[in-house]
């Protein structure tokens, strides 16, 4: 019988609900009182832990900077489950886009540690993106990559305006189109480029 989980710490309550709050409302929307009158705590508590509400939203962020799992599934299969696990999310009631975007819209571009975490994160995933497109041989990976991005991001986008989980399938099989016209064969062999390239569609 495995053990009971570890109780909370102050701190991981406090972040837990900064992430719900900040996400679900909005970070400016949400000041540190309010986090601190849904744990039941008072402000000098927070602060002992997080010092201003800007080491609060950098901890946020941080804490959503969560690397993609390794998988052993074929590269390009991976790369379409992405769109997959995308219109998963966006069925979510609770799926407000993304925290990293979102943020930086609120705060603005000024907000250079805000900016750094939120291109930091992008940029992962758009190298994610590039080292499978290595493993199946892509000749130019790296501007696929973040063609790729741009169809998550856009997907996103839409789904917000349109409240349609659809937008993520519509971004899959235009990533199918990328990828056939790299050379990727997306037949039964998914593990590796073609001999011959396709011609651009």
């Amino acid at each position: 019988m495995a053990p009971p989980p570890a109780p909370q710490t102050m701190k991981e309550r406090i972040l837990q609900t900064a992430d719900k709050l900040f996400y679900l409302q909005g970070i400016r929307a949400i000041g540190v009182d309010t986090i601190a009158a849904e744990i039941g705590i008072s402000k000098r508590t927070l602060y002992n832990h997080f010092p201003s509400k800007d080491a609060l939203i950098a901890a946020y962020l941080e804490r959503r900077f969560v690397a993609q799992r390794p998988s052993d599934k074929p590269p390009a299969e991976q790369i379409l489950a992405t769109f997959d696990s995308l219109e998963r999310r966006f069925a979510a009631k609770d799926f407000r886009g993304c925290p990293f975007v979102n943020a930086v819209a609120e705060l603005g571009p000024s907000d250079r540690a805000v900016k750094k975490i939120a291109i930091a994160f992008k940029e992962s995933r758009r190298v994610w993106f590039r080292d499978r497109l290595t493993e199946l041989g892509v000749a130019n990976a790296d501007a696929l990559a973040t063609q790729l991005v741009l169809l998550v991001d856009g997907s996103i986008a839409q789904d917000l305006v349109r409240d349609d989980p659809a937008m993520a399938r519509a971004a899959k099989e235009a990533a199918k189109v990328l990828l056939r016209n790299a050379g990727v064969d997306m037949g039964g062999d998914t593990k590796s480029v073609k001999g011959r390239k396709r011609a651009p569609q």
